[in-house]
């Protein structure tokens, strides 16, 4: 063949290839136009969840408990990252991350089209991150749990994990509420995975509600500084306090040492984030006294004044023996509380019959739940009282043979407090007046406050829990530690209290659990605690004093001077 000729077949040949691909395209163009946008729309169209803003915490007066910030998590395309190993290594070092962490996690995913190399990044990272301009990297918006007081709260609001589910506390009881429900958009995103454009909103985020709490924040500071302080000097090996508002039931502050920083993951361990204040038993002790002493009233074996014969401090019971520290010889029932008398007690209890003690205790809530709202909580041990012996129902009487909560015992004493009237705990805000069930008759009820005051006297067990221009109610205990079938030598120091005596407004438990510094009596290790912590909450209440002696304003005096010269 000549050369024109060839010339004009390869140019025939060319021709006619342009002809077919028009002819395709045009093909296309006009009647394939629908299923290559839906095709092209497929690969660059995605479906995105949209977060929630999860609900704030609130204590009381509005104080933030817990809020959430925004943040980014730093995504990618793993198929273009297994691309570009070139990138790992400065994407490895910005992200704080080991290189050979970020290389399996790509490699294991490189067929996947999306992951999270880091979650919830700081601002400064993830611009860092971008400003290394690598293929298929991107931020996506999420939140992070931020808890303003942070170990001041933090047994009780607890925490989320880095999906925003509640863990603990408050986050886990309410969690529901406070998550809200995320929302669906579809976007489309360029082959990096950024999003390019928003098409449209599938589903709206719902935010989740705003929580109101029952805690006041400054009585609650006013616990973790006083609790703190005194595990630190007792060597304690933990302790619990809460402080009750007995007109409400609400739960004004609720404390645990050694305590955590939410904001710290490092010290998410659960021997720390336990909420021992309601999950938490032991052996009440001598705290349990005046509820005894309660059911010997009303079922009127005795009166406040009725004389009891302490044996010389000792009492034979079958083969067990009933000891009080000191021979106090013959007591007044009210003695036998300022005095806090095992044998008194015991005396008293078997004067009864079961079911007179055992209701008593039932009905403050002893054996049940306290349904305050809070996760984790526990009944403790009361057994019916059919089972009940002899030494059984002494051992009872003074606080022996049964286990409760910090949070049942606070019960019991907002209880005494409020006439005889159980108020149902709330760890929220309630408004209105509130009603219960009247579980102790008022009479009762006001006769052991009455006893209780003395136990806070120069002379009773509890004189270290008196304050300044208030009249205080409440009891001294010292209760061994069980071990094996037997009590070991180790102790929790317990007071249980309430103020102003003659009109109670707060009730207050303080539980110190093996101190080990050498004290280990409730009037001195824990006794002190509900008068610092007790002090200072009445005044943020502007609670009128009921005590303004001459006397009690020379000490309140003196104590605001001393406070003076510590401030300088």
């Amino acid at each position: 063949m000549t050369s024109p000729a060839r010339h004009w077949l390869v140019l025939g040949l060319i021709g006619l290839l342009f002809a077919v691909m028009a002819g395709r395209a045009l093909f296309l163009q006009f009647y394939n136009a629908d299923f290559l946008k839906q095709r092209g729309n497929a690969q660059a169209l995605r479906v995105i969840n949209v977060s929630a803003v999860r609900g704030m915490i609130l204590d009381r007066n509005g104080q933030p408990l817990a809020v959430s910030t925004p943040v980014d998590a730093v995504s990618a395309n793993p198929a273009k990252l297994y691309a570009n190993p070139g990138s790992w290594k400065p994407l490895a070092k910005t992200l704080g991350i080991s290189q050979s962490k970020l290389e399996e996690k790509i490699k294991r995913n490189s067929k996947r089209h999306f992951i999270y190399l880091n979650r919830q990044v700081l601002p400064d990272i993830a611009e860092r991150v971008m400003a290394l301009d690598v293929d298929g990297v991107f931020l996506r918006r999420e939140y992070k749990r931020y808890y303003p007081l942070g170990a001041v709260t933090g047994h009780l609001v607890g925490f989320t994990n880095v999906d925003g589910q509640g863990l603990e506390g408050i986050e886990l009881a309410y969690n529901e509420s406070l998550r809200g429900h995320p929302g669906k958009d579809q976007v489309i995103r360029d082959a990096s995975g950024h999003v390019i454009e928003h098409v449209s909103n599938i589903e709206r985020a719902a935010d989740g509600e705003d929580l109101v709490l029952s805690i006041d924040s400054r009585i609650q500071y006013l616990a973790y500084r006083s609790l703190k302080k005194a595990v630190v000097e007792h060597r304690a090996k933990s302790a619990s306090a809460i402080v009750v508002d007995v007109k409400s039931g609400e739960i004004l502050a609720m404390v645990n040492e050694p305590g955590y920083n939410p904001n710290d993951r490092s010290q998410l361990r659960s021997s720390r984030f336990r909420n021992r204040a309601v999950t938490d038993s032991f052996e009440p002790g001598s705290t349990v006294k005046p509820l005894t002493v309660v059911a010997a009233l009303e079922n009127h074996y005795v009166t406040p004044n009725s004389i009891v014969e302490t044996d010389g401090g000792k009492m034979k019971l079958a083969r067990y023996t009933i000891r009080d520290t000191h021979d106090y010889g013959n007591l007044s029932v009210s003695n036998v509380i300022m005095k806090s008398s095992n044998v008194g007690a015991a005396k008293m209890a078997l004067q009864l019959k079961n079911n007179e003690l055992w209701s008593v205790l039932d009905g403050v809530g002893f054996g049940h739940l306290p349904s305050s709202g809070l996760p984790g909580e526990v009944k403790g041990a009361l057994s019916h009282y059919s089972d009940w012996r002899d030494i059984r129902r002494a051992t009872i009487g003074y606080g022996y043979g049964l286990s409760v909560t910090p949070l049942q015992l606070v019960q019991a004493y907002a209880t005494l407090a409020n006439d005889g009237e159980k108020l149902s705990l709330s760890i929220l805000r309630r408004s209105g007046k509130i009603s219960g069930n009247q579980v102790i008759t008022a009479k009762a009820a006001k006769q052991v406050r009455n006893m209780l005051q003395m136990a806070v006297s120069d002379d009773g067990t509890g004189r270290n829990a008196r304050i300044p221009m208030y009249h205080v109610a409440g009891k001294t205990g010292t209760s061994r530690k069980a071990e094996g079938k037997g009590y070991s030598k180790l102790y929790n120091a317990v007071f249980a209290g309430m103020a102003p005596a003659s009109n109670p407004r707060l009730a207050m438990v303080v539980v110190v659990n093996e101190p080990g510094a050498g004290k280990y009596y409730g009037g001195t290790v824990a006794a002190p605690v509900f008068a610092s912590v007790m002090t200072g909450a009445l005044r943020l209440l502007d609670v009128a004093p009921d005590d303004i002696s001459e006397d009690r304003l020379l000490m309140a005096t003196r104590s605001t001077l001393a406070g003076q010269e510590i401030e300088r």
